[in-house]
């Protein structure tokens, strides 16, 4: 068996060990989310029937006080009652202060249940985090040790620069993986799981209620299932707008920006100048992906409430410039975990074009790119 050979076998038992961990907190994780949402039912449950009882102390204690003053009442004047009602009075205010005494009990106990729920919760929540950032630096490793990074290499004369430049690239593809499933999870597959729940309460209004007011449980039913439809085809055109690939990148752009406006409700300008042409695909899909990245950016983290983008094709060179009324920020300001701007200059670096950034706090922020055009399609 040659070295080579033995390395590889160490390498697959070292990937299919990493594999089966990366599962095992996967579970871990899964299993967390569902107690989690259980117990954040049975929270909601717990609270409203602390606030319940809470109201019945407040009459019992009302009646055991009028009860306290009738038996006290009695006992002044005992003459002139009849032994049944010292009797009466007697057992009454003694039912209302055992009932109270009862009440007062299982006041206790549902609180004590609650903050139990409400630490238990922060425990869960900081697990389910956890695993996700586990999951998510495993994959990282999975793909940097499997990932054909030839390519890269071609780019890359440094092997130093080589591996910091690959692992940004396979970082910012599992960020992206994760904030998709985020998404979804958020998302489309938040709302299906409310139609499920919508679904059994039609069978329930129907025969409480009858048909008309079932009727209208499958009419918001149907606006639910509507509203999930239009999410997922969302992340899909998020994904890659197929547009791109039939009418090319100016339609698609205005497509998009239109589409931006209409979900925002932020007023954004599209100004193309030049003769509209097809681009090779890669710059097309490029220019394509940072009017999209820095339009999200103005609209998330700017607070812009106008945003103005112009693209201008020239017989050498493509030009785009994104401008915006948002808070701006400090481009030399590096935040930890932010990979916007920095896709967006590898991105430029790697069409061998030019990037321009002027934007401070309070003022807005302007983005300028060119790109050689070497071919047309």
């Amino acid at each position: 068996m040659t070295r080579g050979h033995s390395i590889q076998k160490v390498l697959e038992k070292m990937m299919e060990t990493v594999g089966d961990s990366r599962e095992k907190i996967f579970e871990i994780g899964e299993e967390s989310r569902t107690e989690y949402n259980q117990l954040k039912t049975e929270l909601a449950r717990v609270q409203s029937n602390v606030i319940d009882i809470i109201e019945r102390n407040e009459r019992m204690e009302v009646h055991s006080r009028f009860a306290r003053n009738r038996l006290s009442e009695v006992s002044k004047q005992f003459g002139n009652y009849s032994d049944e009602e010292v009797r009466k009075a007697y057992e009454q205010a003694n039912d209302y202060q055992v009932q109270l005494a009862i009440l007062r009990q299982e006041e206790k106990q549902l609180r004590e249940r609650r903050d139990q729920i409400e630490r238990r919760l922060v425990k869960l929540k900081d697990t389910v985090e956890r695993a996700e950032t586990l999951v998510s630096q495993i994959n990282v490793v999975i793909n940097y040790l499997t990932g054909d990074l030839k390519q890269v290499t071609e780019m890359v004369e440094d092997a130093v620069e080589m591996q910091k430049f690959g692992l940004k690239i396979i970082l910012a593809q599992e960020e992206e993986r994760k904030r998709l499933s985020r998404e979804i999870h958020d998302g489309p597959a938040q709302m299906m799981a409310n139609v499920m729940i919508r679904s059994e309460l039609v069978e329930r209004v129907y025969v409480d209620k009858g048909i008309d007011e079932a009727l209208k449980e499958i009419h918001d039913l149907r606006k639910m299932v509507g509203d999930s439809l239009a999410e997922v085809r969302r992340i899909i055109y998020d994904l890659r707008p197929m547009a791109l690939d039939d009418l090319g990148l100016v339609p698609t752009l205005k497509r998009y920006l239109k589409h931006m406006e209409e979900r925002t409700k932020t007023i954004i300008t599209f100004k193309s100048l030049g003769k509209e042409r097809r681009l090779p695909t890669d710059l097309e899909i490029a220019l394509f992906r940072f009017v999209q990245e820095a339009v999200q950016n103005a609209n998330k983290h700017a607070s812009a409430t106008r945003i103005d983008v112009k693209l201008e094709l020239t017989a050498n060179k493509a030009l785009v410039i994104i401008k915006d009324d948002g808070i701006g920020f400090n481009p030399n300001e590096k935040k930890e975990g932010s990979f916007g701007l920095l896709g967006m200059r590898e991105r430029v670096n790697m069409l061998d074009g030019e990037i321009g950034i002027d934007s401070k706090a309070g003022a807005g922020t302007l983005i300028m790119v060119q790109v050689p055009i070497n071919k047309t399609k």
